[in-house]
Order: C-alpha cells, then structure tokens, then sequence
C-alpha cells in the first residue's frame, strides 16, 4: 500500500496574491496554472519538485477562522489509493468524501490527505492536482528548464497536543505504513518538547512531529496550538543545493529569517571540525550547523509571514545526513524564543 511522495501541500490564505508573492519573489516559485471554483480559487506553484497549491475564497472561511493561515491539505502520491484509504480508515481515519474525484481522509486536526495514484501523476498528469479547472499560466511550459533552488519539500513539521505525541505517530504507522525513524527530547530552561520522526516505506514523506511536555512549563509549541486551535503544520522545510547562496538570495528578495547569536558559531567548530573554513559564511548566513551518523546538515528558519504566525519555513541542505541534528532542533526552539521576546 506504499505511500510514495507529498504531491502537493495545499495553503489556505486570506489573500492569495500576497502568498503567492512571497513564494514566487522571494522563494523562486513559479506560477504553474490557475483554477477558478464556485467559493475558491487557487494558484498551482512549482520549484524543483516541490509543489504548493495557494487557495482562498469564502468556502475556506471556516479554517481560517479557525487556524489563521496553513496548510489545509498534504496530498499523498499512493501504489494503491483504495487500500491507502481502506487502511487508514480501519486506522481511524475519517473518510471526508472525494470533492474534487479523490479521495480525502483525516489527518492530524483538521488537515487531510487526498490520495492520489503515484502511476502517471507526475507525467501524464503534469502534476496538477486532479478534477479541478485548471488553467496553465505562461510559466507552465518552461518551469522545469527554470534555475532551481529548492529541489524537493523535505520535511514536513507538525504540532500536536502535549500527551499525544505517540499516538500521533502510531497513527501514521498503522494507517499509512509510516516507520518510526528517530525521536529526540530538548528541554529548554522550565519548558521542554518531545519529538518522533515517522516516514513513508519511500523516504519520499517525512513528518517531523513535535509537541510540548505537559509536565513542564507551557512555551511556544502551547503557545502555536494555542494560535492554530488545535495541531497543525508548524512548517515546511524546502531541500536546496546550496544553503548560504539560498539565503542570500531570499533575504535579497525579501524573505526574513530567525537570527542567531554569534557565540553559536564561536563553539562551532569545536563541535564540527570538518566545517572550519566554513564557519564565516555560515556567521554571515546565520545558518545553523548539525551532524548525524551519516554526514552534516545546514538548516535555516523564516519567521512566519502570517499575521498569526501559524505556518513558517525552513531551508535544508544534506551533505550526506538522513536525519534531524539534536543540536539543530534546540537551536530552533531558542532561536524562535528570541524573535517571540524581540518582537512582544
């Protein structure tokens, strides 16, 4: 029943254009094609193979209102989409129908998956999520030739309800074939979180999921499923080539990262020594370093562009690493403590 790749992450927005904007001006994104339905109108965008569908439009009122700007729906390419669905509904899974000629389960919260066959999407179907009216827009036909920076979605990070954790994760074991990969548990002064990492049979799908430990004192993941009403998507980590050319180029065209202290690249190559000679082009990135039993990772977080701050994103790049630095997911949780405290 192999689940294969994330097809496409769709985004629900109060204002289409100004999301599609920042993907596109500042991420590199390229508008694929344009559909236009009774209560929504959606925008395909597209950069390496990574795919995010930008919607809005009253019948997406309810989620909004809900959980402020997110990701509505993780589309999942599928060997199978009728035992995919008959599995993870025994799992139980919600079965929300097929609004647009695929079917839709229950995820995490109130976002979902659609299951689509991974025989000929890509391909045949262009890689356009299926039964809506799309329409191609002019930079359809040349946006694989395009210079890519991002290549793949990565990872994806998902908040959940302190105490559900292992559920959480079990879940996706038993209804998608999910494997647990790692875990890792970081405390940080009074506050701490715990988190797994479950991935498909493929690699194709990784979700980093995290959530906070209800015997400690509440911090910013209460304070995310406080904003979001509920769990979520934290944020989407984009794999690039190469990470200081990446955000030189967004932090040009106006993407905004969380910043880190100099004394982290004043340890660092105590703790990597085979990142020396460079360690001041990651100072001058503000790039965050790590390492696994397979090789290094470099990580960078944007703050979020939404007014709830429900939804960031994160730029990856692999020399050889599998995983999730320890290091890395800690840096992460101070850096965000930092913007949290510059900007209340």
């Amino acid at each position: 029943m192999t689940v294969r790749d994330i097809a496409y992450a769709e985004l629900y927005t109060y204002d289409r254009e100004a999301t599609v904007d920042y993907f596109c001006s500042g991420m590199g994104f390229a508008p694929i094609a344009e559909a236009d339905e009774p209560g929504r109108s959606s925008t395909l965008l597209r950069q390496g193979d990574a795919q995010v569908v930008v919607s809005s439009g009253p019948d997406l009122a309810g989620f909004l209102d809900e959980h402020g700007d997110g990701i509505a729906d993780l589309a999942l390419t599928c060997d199978d989409v009728t035992l995919v669905q008959d599995t993870a509904v025994a799992a139980g899974a919600r079965f929300l129908g097929a609004p647009h000629g695929a079917p839709v389960v229950s995820g995490f919260g109130d976002v979902r998956h659609t299951l689509i066959p991974a025989t000929g999407f890509a391909a045949e179907g262009n890689g356009l999520p299926p039964g809506r009216p799309w329409i191609s827009g002019s930079a359809s036909a040349d946006a694989r030739q395009q210079a890519k920076t991002v290549r793949i979605l990565d990872h994806v990070a998902v908040c959940v309800e302190g105490g559900r954790l292992a559920e959480r994760a079990d879940f996706y074991r038993k209804a998608f074939g999910f494997s647990r990969f790692s875990s890792e548990y970081v405390a940080v002064g009074g506050q701490a979180m715990d988190s797994i990492v479950v991935r498909s049979a493929s690699g194709g799908v990784t979700f980093t999921m995290v959530a906070p430990d209800p015997g400690k004192e509440p911090g910013q993941l209460d304070r995310f499923l406080a904003r979001n009403s509920g769990p979520g998507v934290q944020h989407l980590a984009f794999l690039v080539e190469d990470i200081v050319s990446a955000v030189r180029q967004f932090r040009g065209q106006g993407v905004r990262f969380l910043d880190t202290p100099d004394s982290y690249y004043d340890m660092l190559a105590g703790r990597l020594p085979d990142l020396t000679d460079r360690i001041e082009a990651l100072r001058d990135g503000r790039i965050l370093a790590d390492s696994d039993e397979w090789g290094n990772l470099l990580q960078l977080f944007t703050t979020s562009p939404y007014e709830r701050n429900t939804l960031f994103f994160e730029l990856i790049q692999r020399q050889g690493s599998r995983g999730f630095g320890s290091a890395n997911i800690r840096a992460l949780y101070e850096a965000v403590e930092r913007d949290r405290l510059s900007t209340s």
